[in-house]
């Protein structure tokens, strides 16, 4: 799989980002060549939510950069006073117990990107870790879905520290926001240089060579099937879903392979 990226820098191959809930979530990784894994808990029933800190200490003894996924609740991204603490916490406990970066994403009540609340918790991650990584999630999506200006969002992301953006191209799926996609990555370029786009959600085997040609810089997926569904390759966390599928991760890995 493609090694570290140089922020600004050309994209040849994507890296290959796993969303997991465990070690062997890791190690699956690790196996295909995955560069990284986020780990959740709760997947399935809440999109994610903040794993407990014996899984993340676990998980990040297998070897591969474990980033943590921090978000003490499902539901939207405009959090309390209170709320805050709480991820202030949980970053810095995450990056004591090992792992590589977290994954957050705050709004604002209007929707936008909320440049403060992420400052914080960026300045929180780096008093733990100077060289952790910030990735915020798919909360763009819904800024974004709310009107905010995009180059706007990356510009400002980039001014408070994130490292890293995982976005549908504001759609419901990576296919549908692929326009989206190949746009955000040529803004980033003009206004946020330093700052990754990472494609997610709905990502499929067959989309990888549209999504490499986008020019984002990593392919995330949780390489479920979801219960009843039958479509190869296909990445949802709606409805029941079991744990990530070797021959589907395998295959994600394959179809990046075969673009460099």
């Amino acid at each position: 799989m493609a090694g570290p990226l140089i922020p600004g820098a050309a994209v040849r191959v994507p890296q290959l980002e796993l969303a997991v809930e465990n070690a062997d979530g890791v190690r699956l990784a690790a196996a295909v060549g995955a560069a990284r894994v986020e780990l959740c808990a709760a997947l399935a029933e809440t999109d994610g939510v903040t794993p407990g800190i014996g899984a993340v200490e676990h998980a990040c003894r297998q070897g591969l950069p474990v980033h943590v996924l921090v978000r003490p609740r499902p539901g939207g991204f405009v959090y309390t006073t209170d709320e805050l603490a709480v991820i202030e916490r949980d970053v810095a406990a995450s990056l004591r117990a090992g792992a590589a970066g977290v994954v957050v994403g705050f709004l604002t009540a209007d929707g936008a990107p909320d440049q403060g609340a992420t400052r914080r918790i960026v300045h929180a991650a780096r008093q733990s870790n100077p060289a952790a990584e910030v990735t915020f999630h798919r909360a763009f999506d819904a800024a974004l879905a709310a009107g905010t200006d995009p180059a706007e969002a990356l510009a400002r992301l980039e001014e408070a520290g994130v490292n890293r953006v995982l976005t549908s191209g504001g759609a419901a799926d990576c296919r549908t926001g692929l326009r989206m996609l190949r746009r955000l990555v040529d803004l980033a370029r003009e206004c946020a240089p330093s700052l990754q786009i990472m494609a997610g959600g709905g990502a499929t085997v067959e989309l990888v060579p549209a999504l490499v040609d986008s020019g984002v810089h990593a392919i995330h997926t949780s390489a479920r099937q979801r219960a009843g569904d039958p479509t190869p390759g296909h990445d949802s966390s709606a409805g029941r879903a079991i744990p990530s599928d070797p021959n589907l991760a395998a295959a994600f890995a394959a179809a990046l392979n075969q673009e460099a």
